[in-house]
């Protein structure tokens, strides 16, 4: 058996979210279709995150294991005539030995979208969280900024976490502004369920004055999920990219692109 690892994109307006389910169609599930139409095998994919319905992916890494002896980098032009238009591999290679996509990533960058205009696009529906209120990016970003460093996050749990441990390591959190779309971009060890849409829903609304300034710090000390917003919605969030030993060491210039991209006039 080998082992291919891809980076897989996708939209997830229309699915459950990556994670196989019974009643409703995930990422994972047309993923392992479209293997099985390929290889004649029942493939099982292991992803870097399990995002949740709704949620985008530009970077998702994925594992799986075969007996195919089809050129590891074939896997993404064979695989993008057999997946839906909203889902791509963008690229696939070999895996070094005893890979895992999942337990041995060691960090990610998400992105969070906010479209702040008192009247909501049509284009961007899908992709960014609508807010009509004016926001200060300026002050967002003060705030967004207390999450960097490593901090027990025990009040960016979700209701019925079962996350035993809730200490992570967030290196870079910043918010920018670009006409009317604002971006929350964030680089972590890792992230419990639902934290950057928690985050990015606390951060709207200290930016649109319905949370005091400190939230962040009050939550963080207390370790009270009250001190926060509510979640923001799930079609706001993208998973930029998955690192790992190989490439770990140009996460903070990688974010720092993103950031300068986005931010360029």
């Amino acid at each position: 058996m080998g082992r291919i690892r891809l980076t897989v994109e996708y939209d997830g307006t229309n699915y459950s979210g990556w994670q196989r389910q019974e009643n409703a169609v995930s990422v994972q599930q047309r993923l392992e279709e479209a293997l099985y139409k390929l290889l004649r095998e029942d493939v099982r994919v292991t992803g870097a995150s399990r995002t949740d319905a709704g949620v985008h992916a530009l970077g998702q890494t994925v594992h799986f294991d075969t007996k195919s002896r089809i050129p590891p980098e074939k896997y993404a032009f064979a695989l993008n005539t057999m997946l839906p238009d909203d889902i791509r591999v963008r690229a696939s290679r070999a895996a070094v030995d005893g890979f895992h996509a999942r337990f041995d990533a060691k960090g990610k960058i998400y992105r969070y979208m906010m479209f702040n205009s008192p009247h909501a696009s049509a284009l961007l529906r899908n992709s960014h969280a609508h807010v009509m209120y004016p926001l200060d990016a300026a002050l967002m970003d003060e705030e967004a900024r207390s999450v960097e460093g490593t901090h027990d996050f025990k009040a960016f749990a979700a209701s019925g976490s079962v996350a035993k441990d809730t200490v992570r390591t967030i290196y870079a959190c910043r918010v920018a502004r670009s006409g009317e779309e604002v971006m929350l971009l964030v680089h972590g060890s890792g992230f419990l369920y639902n934290m950057v849409r928690i985050l990015a829903g606390t951060l709207i609304q200290v930016g649109c004055g319905k949370l005091e300034s400190g939230a962040i710090e009050r939550a963080l000390s207390g370790k009270s999920r009250l001190s926060l917003g509510v979640t923001a919605p799930p079609h706001g969030l993208t998973l930029m990219r998955v690192f790992y030993e190989d490439d770990a060491a140009e996460a903070a210039g990688r974010f720092a692109d993103m950031l300068d991209r986005f931010a360029r006039p």
